[in-house]
């Protein structure tokens, strides 16, 4: 009988860790596999570098608000700070590393946590 794989946890469940302004960004090739777990997120480049984003609708300002206050609170609790951008009805979360200029494997966390935050 073959010896199953452990499975790893899911992304939101990982520990994120603290990060030094030495610390690697997301080599390329894990980039597809760590996306593949939060499929509703996009690489964008801003300044020469890359952010996750995502833009979460939602049926009034009021909505959008609260979600983008449960995220402040999640980002408090990580120590780690996106951008958010409220708007009627909408919430754009941006999760970039500031200290390496770019991705790190913490901003992936974040994001699939983020995105247990909808009710």
């Amino acid at each position: 009988m073959p010896l199953s794989q452990p499975l790893s946890p899911p992304l939101s469940k990982e520990s994120c860790e603290a990060c030094r302004t030495d610390a690697p960004t997301v080599p390329e090739h894990e980039l597809t596999t760590l996306l593949a777990e939060i499929p509703h997120w996009n690489i964008e480049i801003r300044d020469g570098m890359p952010q996750l984003e995502r833009l979460f609708t939602f049926g009034n300002f009021v909505d959008a608000m609260t979600f983008a206050n449960k995220v402040g609170a999640l980002a408090e609790t990580a120590n780690h700070h996106p951008a958010i951008l409220v708007e009627w009805g909408k919430a754009r979360i941006t999760w970039w590393t500031h200290k390496i200029g770019g991705l790190h494997r913490n901003d992936f966390i974040l994001a699939a946590r983020t995105d247990e935050l909808i009710d």
